[in-house]
């Protein structure tokens, strides 16, 4: 099963997204599948095929200012959380996406979650990996300095921050046939490191903590969080007391998998995707 690339232009943002179809036509409903920092919509291409030959149209985007995605100037588009949920609402509109499932993971994904609470009438069933979703999650000294003035400037502008972070949340080491595909908006223009630098020196972490905390006391859809248990920035306890305050979550720990597991443990993922998504109770 093959994944298209593709762009759509959104108003005066052009996106770039992966798309995984399936070949005979379904009426299951469409897979978002968002990405985190520092990375792109290549984290989900394992899982994507394998969605798209149970029959779900797999579409994951790069955020604006990653990827293949445009890297604006601040001045076009400012990197909020605000800027980055009405983008995301006018993409899925323009996608003629009515309603669909979500997959989050990591820092930025925290964003799907935020639009995900604010149009619960778009989501049918939501799966979170690895996604800051209380007050406790901080913003990893690992990404924090890539924002601070100067400093940040300059690690922005060295391609192998990418490794390092990568590496780093992942605890393991990723192959340099991904890490060439990370580098590549780096190598190519000092444009991407401008983004991330303003993507985390905007990013407002505490306020979109106390949304999502505050959002998940009333959430109703039926919600599936993988969590990789070696994570070395966000603590499990969070996912054990969202599954806790949801009233039809499930938790299921990955022991072995840390920050970024759909990198290396998507065979464990898509074995409990796509239970998650075929149940006809939750």
């Amino acid at each position: 099963m093959s994944i298209e690339k593709k762009n759509i232009t959104v108003n005066s943002l052009e996106w770039f997204y992966r798309e995984a179809q399936p070949d005979n036509e379904t009426d299951k409903l469409p897979v978002l599948l968002l990405h985190g920092l520092p990375s792109q919509s290549h984290s989900w291409t394992v899982i994507m095929p394998e969605l798209a030959q149970a029959g779900y149209r797999a579409i994951a985007p790069d955020w604006i200012g990653c990827g293949l995605s445009p890297k604006l100037d601040k001045r076009d588009f400012p990197y909020t959380p605000e800027a980055f949920i009405n983008a995301l609402a006018e993409l899925i509109n323009s996608l003629e996406i009515e309603r669909f499932y979500l997959v989050v993971q990591g820092f930025l994904g925290s964003i799907g979650l935020q639009y995900a609470l604010r149009n619960p009438e778009k989501i049918e069933r939501l799966t979170i990996l690895n996604t800051p979703i209380s007050t406790a999650a901080k913003l990893p000294w690992q990404m924090q300095q890539l924002g601070i003035p100067f400093v940040g400037d300059m690690l922005t502008q060295d391609p192998l921050f990418v490794d390092r972070t990568l590496e780093k949340g992942s605890r393991l080491t990723v192959s340099d046939e991904d890490l060439d595909v990370y580098r590549s908006p780096y190598l190519k223009s000092s444009a991407a490191g401008r983004a991330i630098l303003a993507i985390v020196q905007n990013l407002d972490l505490k306020k979109s903590m106390a949304e999502i905390e505050s959002g998940f006391k009333g959430w109703q859809q039926p919600t599936l969080i993988i969590w990789g248990i070696k994570d070395p920035w966000l603590d499990i306890s969070q996912a054990e007391n969202l599954a806790n305050i949801c009233q039809n979550g499930k938790l299921v720990k990955l022991p072995e998998a840390a920050h970024y597991p759909q990198e290396h443990w998507s065979g464990n993922i898509i074995d409990e995707l796509l239970l998650f998504l075929r149940r006809t109770e939750v």
